[in-house]
C-alpha cells in the first residue's frame, strides 16, 4: 500500500561505517552490540524506523547520522550551533553518507532528551535585538517553554516541519500520549506527501505502524529488517493488552 503517494528520490540513500578507520571495536561507541558488526544501512522508503532495546545503540546510530548530515548534536535545524554539553559520540566521524540527487529544502533533528536545550536556545535568540520575525513564530507562535512538553513537541511537528525535508527524530513519542502519536502519524503522512524523508528511532508500536515503512531492529545479532509484528514492542504490547491479568500475575509472581 502506498496510500496514493508517488515515490520520490530520497535525500539519504545509505550510510556506511568506515570500518577500516575504526580505532577499536572494544571501545564505545563501536563496542555496542549493534554497532560492532555494522557495515551499511540502506534507505529505500520515505519512512524508516530504527528500533531495539535500551542500550543496543539505536539513538547512538541516529545521532551519528544526524551529525554527519550537518545537524547540531543536541537537535534543531541545520542553522542551530549552540552547545550545552558535548556528550555525543565520535561515531559520525566514521560514517559515510550517500546522498540522493535532490537536496532537501528543510530539515530538523529532534531528540527527546535534549529538546529543552533547543527550546532554550530559541528563547535566547528571540530575546536578542536582532531584526526580523521571532523564531518562535515558526513553532506555532507561543514560547515552547510556556507549553507542556507534549504540546511543544507537537507544535514543532505541526508548524516547524514544512515539507520537502530530511527529518531525523529520536524517540519523539517520549512526550506524546497515544492520541498525539496518532496525530504525529497523520502529520508524517502529510509531509511524506510533500516529499519528506523520515528516519526515526522509537519504541512506539503506534509510530511503527506507518504503512510501507522499513523497520530495522538492532539487537545482539546486529541490525536486521523486520515486520512490525516481529518486533518485541508489538509482541509484548499485544500480549499484555490481550491478557493483562496473566501478564501481571507473572510479573508479580502471584
Amino acid at each position: 500500500m502506498n496510500f496514493g503517494l508517488d515515490p520520490f528520490p530520497l535525500y539519504l540513500r545509505h550510510i556506511t561505517l568506515l570500518r577500516e578507520l575504526v580505532p577499536s571495536f572494544h571501545e564505545y561507541p563501536f563496542a555496542l552490540a549493534a554497532i560492532r558488526p555494522f557495515t551499511q544501512l540502506s534507505f529505500r522508503k520515505p519512512v524508516t524506523f530504527i528500533v531495539g532495546e535500551n542500550g543496543t545503540g539505536k539513538s547512538t546510530l541516529l545521532e551519528g547520522m544526524a551529525i554527519a548530515w550537518g545537524f547540531n548534536p543536541e537537535g534543531g535545524s541545520l542553522n542551530f550551533s549552540f552547545e550545552t554539553s558535548a556528550t555525543h559520540s565520535v561515531l559520525h566521524r566514521y560514517l559515510r553518507l550517500s546522498r540522493g540527487i535532490q537536496r532537501p529544502r528543510d530539515g530538523f533533528f529532534l531528540r527527546a532528551e535534549s529538546y529543552y536545550n533547543v527550546a532554550t536556545n530559541i528563547e535566547e535568540l528571540d530575546a536578542s535585538e536582532s531584526p526580523g520575525p521571532k523564531i518562535k513564530e515558526s513553532y506555532g507562535g507561543e514560547s515552547l517553554h510556556e507549553q507542556s512538553h507534549g504540546e511543544s513537541f507537537l507544535n514543532t511537528f505541526l508548524h516547524r516541519f514544512g515539507g520537502r525535508g530530511m527529518y531525523m527524530m529520536d524517540e519523539p513519542e517520549a512526550a506524546l500520549s497515544p492520541l498525539r502519536q496518532m496525530t504525529l502519524l497523520a502529520r508524517m503522512h502529510e509531509l511524506v506527501g510533500k516529499q519528506s524523508q523520515f528516519i526515526i528511532a522509537t519504541h512506539s508500536p503506534i509510530l511503527m505502524s506507518y504503512p510501507d515503512a522499513d523497520i530495522w531492529q538492532l539487537d545482539e545479532e546486529g541490525i536486521r529488517q523486520v515486520a512490525l509484528e516481529e518486533t518485541d514492542h508489538y509482541i509484548i504490547t499485544k500480549s499484555f493488552m490481550n491478557d493483562r491479568d496473566a501478564m501481571l500475575r507473572t510479573l508479580f509472581n502471584d
